[in-house]
């Protein structure tokens, strides 16, 4: 995958310096091309000689939930006419850890075995953010199999108080 990070790091580097100030709105469609952009079918497409890049442009523009701004629609333009498209999740997640660092922000996933209201999600966030030391931007993955409690993962660093891990930390403690 280096290489497939060598050929996003432009691309990112560029869609940041272009949208800058508008890093979040652009984050937002930018998960959303790369979501489709991971579809095996779209890229098979994609790859077809027969297809056009104006073909595969219109069906990435068409099956979007909100229509693309300017700058979106020139980005998505030059990564399939330069055959990039297969990027386009590595040149995602490269934005947001550009657009991370300049927030001083975090992007952590909280797996949970229930989904949590917003009220839950707040209160969550504040002892995270203080058990982390930074500011956390919280996806919520709902895991019944947890049972209970949460899984939370920064980057490298994991705090785990599900009621499985416990149940195998009991379990671990009685067969030793």
């Amino acid at each position: 995958m280096a290489e497939l990070a060598t050929i996003a790091r432009p691309y990112a580097d560029a869609l940041y310096q272009a949208v800058k100030n508008d890093a979040p709105a652009a984050a937002q469609w930018l998960d959303e091309l790369a979501a489709l952009a991971s579809n095996d079918q779209l890229l098979q497409f994609a790859d077809n000689p027969k297809v056009t890049a104006e073909q595969v442009f219109d069906v990435m523009a068409g099956i979007v939930k909100q229509p693309l701004p300017e700058k979106a629609r020139n980005f998505l333009r030059a990564l399939i006419e330069n055959g990039r498209l297969v990027a386009l999740p590595e040149v995602a997640r490269q934005f947001r850890e550009q657009m991370n660092r300049q927030l001083g922000s975090f992007d952590a996933v909280v797996n949970s075995a229930f989904p949590l209201d917003a009220a839950a999600l707040a209160d969550l966030a504040v002892v995270l953010e203080k058990r982390f030391g930074r500011k956390l931007n919280l996806e919520v993955v709902v895991q019944p199999e947890l049972i209970g409690g949460v899984r939370v993962v920064v980057g490298d660093e994991v705090l785990d108080t599900s009621v499985k891990a416990r149940l195998e930390q009991m379990r671990a403690a009685l067969t030793a």
